[in-house]
């Protein structure tokens, strides 16, 4: 079988020193030759064309129209002298009929599409199929990309997990008289001397993450805004941890992008492998926030060497703490902001109050408040009944009027 194998040598040759075989039988139609030009000009002229030793084409009309549509001056051939010319004539035919015998194994051809991202090959590609596929597994890429906001992710990163940076803030903004949690952003008329914080039931903001270009608008509103606390909890996963650490990385440096003040949230947690990388992509010399709610003894002895390495490494200016001042923060020499009770300015005038509200009431989603007022207070008629208690009525008031709002806007809760 050895005299099959025939040793070809590429041998460049000029253009014009090439012609046409007479009577060749394949068309080659000038929207073919395009995409044959355009595929030489993303990966190169790698297919010889087939020659007798004359310059006469015996296969490859289409690539030596293509080059001459590239003005290209030579093009790669091989000699098939080796054959007759009653060979050549057959290899001609054979050839070209050879390579439409068949289609595609199409699973094969989808796993191997996926294998190219975003790579688009359609101004190459002729076969209505195959472009169809090629679409479909496109869109599917980009999908995937919207799913995992890759657009919002082209920050510098640190670190061994590629966190993106967050850019220090130097100084609290003056005169933020109070702060409110995200889920009450939406509602929030008067947003003027406040700050947002995330330290609210993950839930009422999962949708940062989906939707982090929808709410630059009703943040920028604000003094300040604390980074969205997407929580490494100890028990999860060590890579769901580290996610949720990288989404909140990437939410922060993209709203700082668009011009909001973001001061980033330190985590600690009950996984000790969360000392290596919590202080990933957080800022040195700035201000920066920590919660101790909710805290159990385990986490508040981790907490403690946590905190220290963090004053120790990021060296910040001052620390926002959400809930108590711990015993072991007052030695750091760092001022401490506290603010425990976030939401205090909203309701101090329901203090006092004669009405019962569920626990964490303040930090339901809009939508449940509406549901509990109703179930609680509404009559047979649908309306509130004569006993509601005055500052009910008015939080109902409230809540209708927003809804309202937010219905004509077309905005989704």
């Amino acid at each position: 079988m050895e005299e099959l194998l025939n040793k070809l040598a590429v041998t460049y040759r000029q253009i014009y020193d090439l012609r046409p075989q007479e009577g060749s039988v394949k068309l080659h139609p000038r929207k073919q030759v395009e995409k044959i030009a355009e595929s030489i000009k993303l990966f190169g002229f790698n297919d010889p064309i087939g020659i007798s030793s004359d310059g006469t084409i015996v296969e490859g009309h289409g690539r030596y129209e293509a080059a001459k549509l590239l003005g290209l001056s030579e093009v790669p051939t091989i000699n098939l002298d080796h054959l007759t010319e009653e060979e050549r004539k057959a290899y001609s035919l054979v050839h070209n009929e050879l390579t439409m015998f068949t289609g595609f194994d199409m699973s094969k051809l989808k796993q191997g599409l996926s294998k190219i991202g975003t790579f688009d090959l359609r101004n190459v590609v002729i076969n209505d199929k195959l472009l169809e596929l090629m679409d479909h597994e496109l869109n599917t890429n980009q999908e995937c990309a919207n799913m995992l906001n890759l657009g919002y992710t082209q920050f510098p990163v640190t670190g061994n997990w590629d966190i993106p940076e967050i850019q220090p803030v130097y100084e609290l903004p003056e005169g933020i008289e109070e702060w409110i949690g995200f889920n009450c952003v939406m509602s929030d008329k008067l947003p003027e001397n406040k700050g947002v914080h995330f330290f609210i039931d993950e839930d009422q903001f999962e949708q940062v993450w989906r939707q982090a270009d929808k709410y630059i608008p009703y943040l920028r509103r604000y003094k300040c805004v604390l980074s969205p606390d997407f929580r490494p909890y100890g028990d999860m996963p060590l890579v769901t941890q580290l996610y949720n650490h990288y989404r909140k990385h990437c939410i922060a440096a993209y709203w700082q992008q668009a011009g909001i003040t973001v001061i980033p949230t330190i985590r600690a947690n009950t996984d000790t492998r969360f000392m290596a990388w919590y202080l990933d992509g957080e800022p040195q010399n700035g201000v920066v926030a920590v919660s101790t709610m909710w805290c159990g003894d385990d986490l508040i002895r981790l907490e403690r060497s946590a905190w220290d390495k963090m004053i120790a490494k990021l060296r910040p200016r001052a620390v926002v703490v959400y809930g108590e001042i711990k015993p072991h923060m007052t030695y750091c020499g760092v001022p401490l902001i506290e603010i425990s009770k976030f939401t205090d300015g909203r309701w101090k005038d329901r203090k006092e109050s004669k009405a019962e509200y569920p626990v964490d009431f303040r930090d339901w989603p809009v939508q449940a408040q509406e549901v509990w007022i109703k179930e609680k207070y509404e009559d047979d008629t649908g309306k509130l009944r004569d006993d509601t208690p005055e500052e009910i009525r008015k939080l109902y008031d409230e809540i209708m009027d927003y809804l309202r709002w937010v219905e004509e806007q077309g905005i989704d809760l």
